[in-house]
């Protein structure tokens, strides 16, 4: 069996003395030699030993910006969805290793804010996807971007957390879900040029009536309009 690579070694090392001594006893220079590296290595995969235990956010952020580029305006909000499946597939994928950073976060103030930060890039890059999609530059679209952001943000964190707790035993199907329950939240804007009040609004209901009997009064409603 052919020996990890060095950066993978560099992590087990890197947790493996956090479980023992604790983040803050824990040195670079204790994680090479845990490693059977040299600083030099350890400096050429990771900037600091509080690196080595968050995912590449540079590059998953940047597969989310590679996601929403190839989509159109009536697209958008499945590449929201697309890129959000993405980021949780990367925790899945790293199985034990983003459970023991879970646990180690929750243990570290200085962990939980450097994860709140990165969590705030993430919601920046959806918001200002959203509010170019929404394409209104008034208060309250912004708001609404904003909004729509944070709630994106909110399922995925949901969901992440249950798997990470071992709640969650098909994560993927669960953020698909999660998803739809945010996008049902927010009604599409028109398409570009499409003036307000201009279009047809179709609204779904369940009733317990026949089709048959409640054709005359939807045709009177479409024909007349609500006043009638």
């Amino acid at each position: 069996m052919s020996k990890p690579a060095a950066r993978t070694r560099l992590a087990d090392a890197a947790f493996a003395l956090f479980d023992e001594r604790g983040y803050e006893q824990t040195t670079v220079d204790d994680i090479a030699e845990r490693a059977g590296v040299g600083r030099t290595t350890f400096f050429r995969h990771y900037r600091s030993k509080e690196e080595v235990i968050f995912p590449d956010h540079d590059r998953l952020l940047a597969l989310i910006r590679e996601r929403l580029a190839t989509s159109s305006h009536s697209t958008a909000l499945v590449a929201v969805s697309d890129a959000v499946r993405l980021v949780l597939l990367h925790y899945i994928d790293e199985g034990d290793l983003a459970r023991r950073r879970y646990a180690l976060t929750s243990k570290v103030a200085t962990l939980r804010d450097r994860e709140i930060a990165s969590v705030a890039r993430y919601q920046r890059l959806f918001r200002e996807f959203i509010a170019d999609w929404m394409g209104d530059p008034t208060e309250s679209a912004s708001l609404r971007a904003e909004l729509m952001a944070a709630a994106v943000v909110a399922a995925h964190n949901h969901v992440l957390r249950r798997w990470l707790r071992g709640e969650a035993p098909d994560p993927a199907s669960e953020v698909d879900e999660a998803m739809r329950e945010v996008l049902a939240l927010f009604s599409t804007p028109p398409s570009p040029g499409q003036a307000d009040g201009d279009g047809t609004t179709v609204v779904a209901f369940q009733t317990g009536q026949r089709l048959d009997a409640l054709l005359p009064s939807l045709r009177r409603l479409v024909e007349g309009g609500p006043g009638q």
